[in-house]
């Protein structure tokens, strides 16, 4: 072999023991890579092992020479630290894809080592630490970090040198805030940019307009200012526009009309103003979305020609003149919402012209004419809300029985004609509004067939005729709202069929005959009015078991005794207008007489000849009467047998606590139970919650007030569930649960007593106290800690459901604590939210969102604190006649917000002038508690925050002493606002 032969097959030889040693090389390094991720569950790595080619590895791609140089491993449900410090030995890796992964750590500047990556991806994965820097990447192409958890400064001066990005998506992150950065506008090859929700704030810079490839672009949720520069239309490429929840202003600029190519534009959640005729050349428009913002005058013309639109949202601007005839008849259009607006003229009828069609939204605007028949056969519709306009005619039967269809509000209209029988068909219909109309007419037997019907609102119109019986098979039914009417007959006995039923109204009718018992069955009846109609007879015993904030059976034919339990301060006006009752402890009802039986003189003879006996032995009776019934009672619970669980260390005994359960020791009544105060030998004082459980037959054991609960192994679910809740909970700011004491008849819960009562009592009825701002303020604070605690601080989140100023109670010191977890829900462990189709809580404190949708979560809580915020500041309830018609403290509030004056007077007058900016800052939080849509509510720990922030300001003294000293002193609320003093 000559020289030169052999020479030749060294060089072979040597190539390809240096590839061989290459590939053993990668190979290590990607089952190092397989270790760091070894607790992951996912397949994606059965095939890596030793014996297999590397190239054969899933999710791996190699070059000609067999070299990796792409890993993706994106979605694989990883788990662990990236290993960068050995990935990047792979000499070829051009593309590394691990985003939507559960990987974590910080990254270590060993990254900057895979200089010829131009794909990265870590997007979507809970890293923590700084963001890594990217100084030596200058290969980059591709850039996703967006949702990655990094926190600190961006380090944007590390992106001057990789010109070539094309992707850069940082969105979702909690950069520390910065201006626009400069850097950004300098990257002119970037086709995609996403700085969403990232605090970018400042404003667009102009030179936005150098970035010519831009396809989207994408900055919403920042605090982006000013206005919309000119030089966006420069972008003619772009296919998306993002730019809502900013605070821009001015007009949109008319080089906007230049992007001929976009199809989505947002601009939602602004402070723009000025007409949108910029927009009038954006044919290829799919998504426009401009809502809540200050835009005003007409919709063009040129809208109705858009053959792609299929989204258009414009609600909450100040929007005139009528919409488009031809608008969304092209394409398949699927959504308007172009409510609270002023807009004029008549529906467009071709909508859903290609049965398509979602929701229809236009309320609050002035349109009128008819409904068009056309969508009648809308089988698409989910949404159909046309309330507050002027619009005039019958409605299409078909609506009335869509398939699809979960709400149908057409209130505030001038609608005629019935609500025909086609209402069966409608199988997913939620709620139905059609108050304060002209509808006439019976209502049809076939709307018990609409089975999900949650909310009935039919007020204020023309219905005549009975109620139909077969309503009671309505067993989602939560609010019922049929007053003023002419509907006659008798209240319908299936009623108490309704399980679900928490507010019922059907006052000024012509309603006659007696009140169904039933009613007194509801478990979670919370307001009940049936003032104003003809009802006769006595008033049901069964009503004294509810527990409710609202009654009102004034002005009917009612006749005999006013239950003693309904006799209270709180019911005060409820019985009004029946000059046939009675009572015994009402001052402005004539006494109940004895009942009937012998004649006067008869019993006036007996009673003389019978009195001198009576008295001897009067005495002695009761006595043994007395020891006999307390005996039998002791027996009655004693013989049980009993299970303590305990949760604390107890410093009493089981018999200690069952002694004390007589009717002398009763301090309230509730939907869950008896309460008894328990005065212990040690001085100390608990709060016993004794719940009867239900037989199998439905009737309740033991006494006759005790509540009915739902029946499950001889237990009832609602002591369940707060035994489940409470006995795992440890906060100061939760009422503290001792133990529970169950039999085979009854549960007994022993908490820590609270003397101050709730903060209901303390606002609201005689019991009420002058709460000063600052023990206001305290309250709010430690209430809202304590449902931050349930939120966030257990193992799994607890969703109280009921949260109200009466399940606040004060401690001697006026400290709040959070009780009452008979509805409460823990969130199950795979993160999934509670859905039930019980509508529990009570009626002012519900979210809207709950009867919609039937989801539960911690939202709901979030709404119904801040109705308790609202009336810790206004010092209201969350009904009150003053709000109007089927209002409640949010609306109310919501409507006195348009000047400082306005917004002063909702601040309870008792608090004095100087604490009045203080209530202010609380009623802002309120107003974002209970925001209509969930998302835009803050978290409890936001709100916990929020109120820090809002902590009203100490006044001191400085107190000289009879010595000569001086210290400081807070000054009283007497002093601060007494010039005398």
């Amino acid at each position: 072999m000559s020289t030169a032969s052999s020479c030749l097959v060294l060089f072979c030889f040597l190539c390809l023991f240096s590839a061989l040693k290459s590939q053993s090389d990668e190979l290590q390094i990607l089952l190092n890579l397989k270790t760091a991720f070894h607790k992951s569950n996912t397949d994606v790595f059965n095939s890596w092992n030793s014996r297999d080619f590397i190239c054969n590895f899933t999710g791996i791609t190699c070059n000609s020479v067999n070299s990796v140089t792409e890993i993706e491993l994106s979605n694989q449900n990883l788990v662990g630290f990236v290993p960068f410090d050995s990935i990047c030995k792979l000499p070829s890796l051009e593309k590394l894809s691990l985003g939507f992964n559960s990987l974590s750590g910080s990254i270590s500047d060993d990254l900057n080592k895979c200089t010829n990556l131009k794909y990265l991806d870590l997007g979507n994965n809970p890293f923590n630490g700084p963001f890594p820097k990217f100084s030596s990447l200058n290969q980059l192409q591709h850039l996703f970090l967006n949702w990655s958890m990094f926190s600190g400064v961006f380090p944007w001066k590390s992106l001057e040198n990789i010109t070539g990005l094309v992707t850069l998506s940082l969105g979702d992150n909690p950069f520390d805030t910065t201006p626009f950065p400069s850097e950004i506008v300098k990257l002119t090859k970037l086709n995609c940019l996403y700085l969403s929700n990232c605090s970018i704030g400042g404003k667009i810079p102009q030179e936005i307009g150098d970035l010519s490839e831009l396809i989207n672009l994408e900055l919403s949720d920042n605090n982006i200012s000013g206005e919309i520069p000119p030089q966006i239309g420069m972008l003619k490429n772009l296919w998306q526009l993002e730019l809502y929840n900013n605070s821009l202003t001015g007009k949109l600029p008319a080089q906007i009309g230049n992007l001929t190519k976009l199809e989505k534009f947002d601009a939602s959640m602004n402070y723009l103003e000025g007409g949108l005729s910029e927009l009038r050349s954006l044919s290829n428009l799919v998504t426009l979305q401009l809502y809540e913002n200050e835009l005003s005058g007409e919709i063009p013309m040129e809208f109705g020609q858009f053959k792609k639109l299929v989204n258009l949202s414009l609600y909450g601007n100040k929007l005139t003149g009528p919409l488009p005839p031809q608008l969304g008849s092209w394409a398949n259009f699927i959504f308007i919402d172009v409510s609270e607006n002023y807009l004029t003229g008549l529906i467009p009828p071709d909508m859903c012209k290609q049965g398509t069609m979602d929701a229809l939204l236009m309320l609050q605007n002035n349109f009128t004419g008819e409904i068009p028949a056309s969508y009648a056969s809308c089988t698409t519709l989910k949404r159909f809300r046309v309330s507050k306009n002027s619009l005039s005619g019958s409605i299409p039967a078909g609506i009335w029985g869509l398939p699809n269809v979960n709400i149908i509000d057409i209130e505030f209209n001038h609608f005629e004609g019935p609500v025909t029988s086609d209402i069966r068909n409608a199988k997913n219909l939620v709620q139905l509004f059609l108050g304060n109309n002209r509808l006439s007419g019976e209502l049809p037997e076939e709307i018990s067939r609409a089975t999900s019907l949650f909310s009935i609102k039919l007020n204020d119109n023309k219905f005549s005729g009975k109620i139909p019986e077969t309503i009671g098979e309505l067993k989602r039914l939560s609010s019922l709202h049929l007053e003023n009417n002419l509907l006659s007959g008798s209240i319908p006995e299936s009623l108490g069929s309704c399980d679900s039923l928490s507010d019922l109204n059907i006052a000024h009718n012509l309603l006659s005959n007696q009140i169904p018992s039933s009613l007194g069955f509801l478990p979670t009846l919370n307001s009940l009015n049936l003032s104003e109609n003809q009802l006769s007879g006595q008033i049901p015993n069964t009503l004294s078991s509810l527990r409710l904030s609202l009654l009102d059976l004034s002005h009917n034919r009612l006749t005999g005794r006013i239950p003693q339990s309904l006799s209270i301060e709180a019911y005060n006006g409820s019985f009004g207008g029946n000059s046939g009752l009675c009572s015994q402890t009402v001052s402005t009802f004539q006494r109940c007489k004895p009942e009937a039986g012998m004649s006067r003189d008869i019993r006036t003879l007996i009673a003389c000849f019978g009195v001198g006996a009576a008295l001897l032995v009067l005495s002695l009776v009761y006595f043994l009467y007395l020891k006999k019934k307390e005996k039998d009672h002791e027996r009655s619970l004693k013989e049980e047998s009993w299970d303590v669980k305990s949760f604390h260390v107890l410093s009493f005994g089981e018999d200690e606590i069952l002694d004390s359960i007589k009717e002398e020791n009763l301090i309230g009544k509730g939907g869950s139970g008896n309460v008894y105060k328990v005065a212990l030998a040690n001085g100390k004082d608990l709060a016993v919650k004794h719940i009867w459980n239900t037989d199998f037959g439905g009737r309740k054991k033991g006494w006759s007030t005790a509540p009915m609960l739902a029946k499950r192994g001889g237990k009832s679910t609602e002591f369940d569930a707060e035994v489940q809740t409470l006995s795992s909970i440890r906060h100061v700011n939760v009422v503290k649960l001792f133990c529970s004491i169950t039999s085979e008849d009854s549960s007994l819960l022993v908490y820590e007593y609270m003397p101050n009562g709730s903060l209901w009592d303390s606002l609201h009825t005689t019991r009420k106290m002058k709460l000063d701002w600052e023990t206001r303020y305290e309250i709010a604070v430690g209430a809202a800690k304590g449902l931050e605690y349930l939120h966030h601080g257990c193992d799994r989140p607890i969703i109280h459901r009921d949260v109200k100023s009466s399940n606040i109670l004060l401690d001697e010191f006026l400290k709040p604590r959070i009780a009452d977890f008979g509805l409460a829900k823990i969130v199950q462990a795979n993160g999934g939210k509670d859905s039930t189709h019980v509508i529990a809580g009570t009626h002012g404190y519900i979210a809207p969102e709950y009867g919609y949708t039937y989801k539960v979560n911690e939202k709901c809580d979030v709404y119904s604190f801040g109705v308790v915020l609202m009336e810790l500041v206004s010092g209201k309830r969350p009904i009150e006649p003053e709000y109007g018609d089927n209002k409640d403290i949010v609306d109310w509030v919501s409507s006195n917000l348009k000047s400082k004056e306005r917004v002063l007077s909702i601040i309870d007058s008792r608090i004095p002038e100087f604490f009045k900016e203080d209530a202010v800052k609380v009623l802002r939080i309120a107003i974002l508690c209970t925001e209509r849509l969930p998302s835009l509510r803050p978290t409890m720990r936001k709100v916990v925050q929020m109120l820090g922030e809002a902590e009203p300001c100490k006044v001191v003294s400085i107190v000289i002493t009879k010595d000569g000293a001086s210290k400081i002193k807070e000054v009283t609320d007497t002093e601060k606002f007494n010039p005398d003093i």
